[in-house]
């Protein structure tokens, strides 16, 4: 396989290029080498929130509500000790895909050694921000968090052509805050 073969996953050097690219695959990492892995990039944890109401999943998005996300605050030694139940994390990080390139977020072993999940959906090329996650603790003991934690790996996906319009949805250039 070539260097530049398309549909597969990128190796840490195909991302590192990307990373001193025009824009830059990702901005604001904490620690370039330290994030950098062999099959993607560590993502970092921002903020966490609580769920404050229900949200709405309507035929058209016009009808979509998201539900209010409560800040909770981290501790003098920016830790947070986390309840069981769900929560919504954001990323440090800002993610700007090409449009010959998708994500997968996936979980650090870690977390899941630890029972807590954390789930996320596709990052469609064209994508440019912040992204959020559902982190949920499964623990009955609960789970503590520092700031600035590696909490996801994002493994990046070649796809066999460009797309024609990247994606173009409500959340494009999210940012926290």
């Amino acid at each position: 396989m070539t260097e530049n073969a398309r549909g597969a996953v990128l190796s840490r050097e195909q991302i590192a290029a990307l990373l001193d690219g025009e824009p830059p695959l990702i901005t604001g990492l904490l620690d370039r080498e330290a994030q950098l892995q062999p099959n993607g990039i560590d993502l970092t944890l921002a903020t966490i929130g609580r769920f404050a109401g229900s949200g709405t999943l309507a035929r058209e998005n016009s009808g979509r509500t998201l539900p209010e996300i409560t800040p909770l605050p981290f501790d003098a030694r920016g830790r947070i000790r986390l309840l069981p139940g769900p929560y919504q994390v954001r990323f440090n990080e800002t993610v700007n895909l090409p449009a010959d390139c998708m994500a997968y977020a996936r979980p650090r072993s870690s977390l899941l050694r630890s029972a807590v999940a954390l789930h996320t959906a596709v990052w469609d090329a064209g994508y440019s921000g912040q992204g959020v996650a559902l982190l949920v603790v499964y623990n009955s003991a609960g789970f503590v968090v520092e700031r600035d934690a590696r909490i996801v790996q994002l493994v990046f996906h070649r796809l066999e052509r460009a797309t024609g319009s990247g994606y173009d949805g409500h959340y494009q250039g999210e940012r926290s805050g």
